[in-house]
């Protein structure tokens, strides 16, 4: 079968959204089936944490590690066994007999995912010149952005008619719908002067960014005071600056120099990191606001979510026409910009407040993003060197999840000691018989789940556990804005030199000149 170019580039992007779309939906989606887990695998609380998070540590671990290998071993051959490992291991998590079993599956499933995934963006780049590279970057944008936030948009969807297992089931068709598109349409790429393959820097760069996730991971569940997180979090950053110390070392190291010389690369890569680093805290603070707070089901809370996708979706696909007359700095400083003001919007919520509110803070924060993302997705891909794209996509990935991983660390270990503070200090006030008792439920509290305080102590604790937990929500959702504020300057000042995708002059890399 010869495809032309034109609908070979097509069916590239095609494939290339559903497998970072997979990816992405697979973080949050999982996350409303967990009480249905629970019950039938007689999962423990801790259990249940690992299901998401052996799932993101494969992510945030590997996703550098897979581009290295596509760089390398070539990029076709290399995502097309990500994505298949990601749907097998799919197929053994819907079959899922036991929680270990379950665990064990998402692991694998996360592998498969961090490989497929560390490659989409870099088979978009080598299947479009840099000057058409901006509609496509923007689908892709667009497609992980709904992911995102329709997450549990589905999940909810699917577990009103379906058992858990559905949400594992969807993958499939998908998955092979992908393998088979990617055969027929995509065309094969690599480096075109082959590096030697170092086991050693592949090895120091995954247990470095495994440490250092988990270390995030656990602090957002047991707070900086557990041994285990400070040491994880310190254990990474070390094996990091050996891995950086052994590239300098390196004959043909795993990031090349010259990527690492890429001013747009590394601050479009800064930018996406802030920028998810302030969006998992918004994501989760607000889910914890409308399910646990205002006890609105896991479907309604998703379907609000609605108010973010959609305008998200359509600010992106403007992309390509934005990229006109908007410079790049523009689009990425203003998009940042505009989704702080939602979330400092956002932070004002009260169990008072008209649904109204939040709906619209959602549409600003969903129009940020979409103007953001593409901008700054095509801003880290614009300049790479020939033979990287491999690894540039990898790297711009995994800022997501180191980013999303430190955003529920940070924002949550801050909200956390605000909320018990404030808690302790109300419980204090509380009439004598409920002090005690009440002041030992402060997790809950920070945890959102004020209706177990009122049913545990009294009804008289419903107004103060509410309060206390909107003291916390109010600061992690200003310090989110002001965090991606932070993004805004960076986009604004470090990516001034670069020029309107729309006008850049076209520039081969190496294996897309060969075809």
């Amino acid at each position: 079968m010869v495809l032309g170019t034109r609908p070979r580039q097509r069916l590239t992007l095609a494939v290339a959204c559903m497998a970072q779309g997979m990816m992405v939906l697979d973080v949050l989606i999982v996350s409303v089936a967990l009480p249905a887990m629970q019950h039938e695998l007689h999962l423990l609380p801790a259990g249940l944490e690992w299901v998401v998070s052996g799932y993101a540590l494969a992510l945030a671990a590997l996703i550098p590690t897979g581009g290295a290998l596509g760089d390398h071993f070539g990029r076709k051959r290399i995502f097309v066994s990500g994505v298949t490992l990601f749907t097998l291991a799919s197929v053994g998590c819907a079959l899922s007999v036991s929680g270990a079993m379950l665990i064990g599956l998402r692991v694998i499933q996360g592998i498969g995912g961090a490989v497929m995934s560390s490659l989409t963006l870099s088979l978009i780049s080598e299947a479009y010149p840099p000057n058409a590279r901006t509609g496509p970057i923007g689908l892709w944008a667009a497609v992980s952005g709904l992911a995102v936030a329709g997450g549990s948009v589905l999940g909810g969807l699917l577990l009103s008619v379906f058992p858990w297992s559905s949400i594992f089931w969807v993958n499939v068709p998908i998955g092979v719908v992908t393998v088979v598109i990617c055969l027929v349409a995509v065309t094969e790429s690599r480096d075109p002067v082959p590096r030697s393959f170092h086991l050693a820097g592949v090895a120091l760069s995954a247990f470095g960014l495994l440490l250092l996730t988990f270390g995030f991971v656990d602090s957002a569940d047991a707070g900086w005071q557990s041994p285990v997180a400070a040491v994880c979090v310190a254990g990474g950053i070390a094996v990091l600056a050996v891995f950086v110390a052994w590239e300098r070392r390196a004959a043909a190291p795993m990031v090349p120099p010259a990527l690492l010389r890429t001013p747009g690369f590394g601050r479009a890569c800064a930018v996406y990191l802030l920028a998810y680093l302030a969006f998992s805290g918004f994501i989760y603070y607000v889910t914890l606001f409308f399910q646990d707070v205002q006890e609105w089901s896991a479907l309604r809370t998703g379907l609000s979510w609605l108010f973010f996708c959609i305008p998200y979706f359509v600010v992106a696909q403007l992309g390509k026409r934005l990229a006109q007359w908007l410079p790049v700095a523009w689009a990425v400083g203003s998009g940042c910009f505009i989704a702080a003001a939602g979330m400092f919007g956002m932070s004002q919520l009260d169990t008072t407040t008209p649904f109204a509110w939040p709906a619209a803070c959602y549409i600003v924060v969903g129009a940020g993003f979409g103007l953001m993302v593409p901008a700054g997705s095509s801003a880290a891909m614009a300049e790479i060197p020939d033979g990287s794209s491999g690894i540039a996509s990898a790297l711009f990935n995994s800022c997501r999840q180191i980013g999303t991983a430190m955003g529920l660390a940070v924002l949550g270990s801050i909200a956390a000691g605000t909320i018990l503070a404030d808690w302790h200090q109300r419980a204090g006030s509380l009439p004598p018989a409920e002090r005690q008792p009440a002041s030992q439920l402060g997790a809950d509290v920070a945890g959102g789940q004020v209706h177990v305080v009122t049913a545990s102590v009294g009804p008289d604790t419903l107004a103060p556990a509410i309060a206390s937990f909107l003291r916390g929500f109010e600061l992690a959702l200003l310090l989110a804005g002001v965090i991606l504020a932070a993004a805004g300057a960076v986009g604004f000042r470090g990516l001034r030199h670069l020029q309107m995708p729309g006008s850049s002059q076209p520039r081969m890399t190496g294996a897309s000149a060969n075809r």
